[in-house]
């Protein structure tokens, strides 16, 4: 059985695939990995240590010369993240505030569902996606667009009460595993080439991982809406990180598809605020409930436009543009 080949057709087959095969499971026999325990429940379990050891060796993988460029990535890409959803939370705020609509098509609808989906980029979605359609340092640019993570940048965008603080140490955390494998890939070759060799394969693992915490009937919880909501998300913050990522990034806007998704992070943001702004406490549960579903429909949807973006961008004429010689040139002068 040609098992591998007919998931590598498959636009980001080897995240897409995983992943669904997780949330069918955990959708048809809730807490079954938990009931098995053991590594049974480690492997359904273990998103976060399973990320860990990815980003360990991803970052063994980005050389010291093409740091730059990684930076100049990232920090696009956050900007535009989180500048779009601020945008569109700060005029839905005008006529939302701390409510949502009670009635109709959209009823559930709140500003804080809105930046909680579209503030926050599925990095590991991100970084498989550009390890099989980009290159290493636009699979390295997870790295600032980690600080979307939490509850944090939600707070800030929605502006409530000045209680938008947060531990340092958090994000000393999300850093810490990439930096110590770019010092180890940087110090020795061998070690580069070791690890770099895992990235591809810890990718199904964390994707299964990722997926056995979701439940695909939360698509039939949420209706219409929450389809068409997950698809907005990735409209309305496609488009300018695409441009971002061509202009400001120097890529062919890839990059930008691969960003445009929901994290897995933001499905707890709405209770999360509700329980530091009580005046969202009302919104939370619905909030909760379309940001998991925009957490699917994104994550099935984005590997694949993504997968077909790659595929023709040449042809519309979007190349990659080489901007590591010129700072080399620009060092030597």
């Amino acid at each position: 059985m040609k098992i591998m080949k007919t998931v590598q057709r498959i636009p980001g087959g080897l995240m897409v695939v995983p992943l669904f095969l997780g949330a069918l499971i955990n959708t048809l026999i809730p807490e079954g990995a938990e009931k098995l325990g053991s590594f049974t429940h480690g492997l359904a379990a273990g998103t976060i240590p399973i990320l860990a050891v990815w980003f360990v060796c991803l970052g063994a993988s980005i050389s010291l010369k093409s740091t730059g460029v990684v930076l100049r990535k990232s920090g696009a890409l956050l900007v535009t993240k989180v500048g779009t959803a601020f945008i569109i939370g700060y005029i839905f705020s005008k006529f939302l505030g701390t409510g949502m609509i009670e009635t109709g098509f959209f009823a559930g609808l709140s500003t804080l569902a809105i930046v909680a989906a579209m503030d926050m980029t599925n990095t590991g979605l991100y970084a498989s996606l550009m390890g099989q359609y980009g290159t290493k340092e636009e699979a390295g640019a997870f790295v600032l667009m980690n600080l979307e993570s939490g509850p944090l940048m939600t707070m800030i965008i929605l502006g409530t009460a000045g209680i938008a603080t947060f531990n340092p140490l958090l994000l000393v955390g999300i850093v810490l595993p990439f930096i110590i494998g770019y010092v180890l890939g940087n110090l020795d070759e061998d070690i580069r080439g070791f690890l770099s060799n895992a990235i591809p394969v810890l990718i199904p693992f964390f994707a299964f991982s990722l997926g056995s915490g979701i439940k695909l009937s939360v698509i039939l919880e949420t209706g219409l809406l929450g389809i068409v909501f997950g698809l907005a998300v990735i409209v309305i913050t496609g488009i300018p990180l695409i441009l971002s990522d061509i202009f400001i990034g120097k890529g062919n806007g890839t990059a930008g598809i691969a960003a445009s998704s929901t994290a897995g992070a933001a499905v707890a943001t709405p209770m999360l605020v509700a329980e530091m702004v009580p005046e969202f406490a009302a919104v939370a549960p619905a909030a909760t409930a379309l940001v998991a579903t925009a957490l699917i429909v994104t994550s099935i949807v984005v590997p694949i436009i993504t997968g077909l973006y790659a595929k023709n961008a040449p042809k519309m004429g979007f190349t990659r543009k080489r901007i590591k010689p010129k700072v080399q040139k620009e060092i030597k002068v």
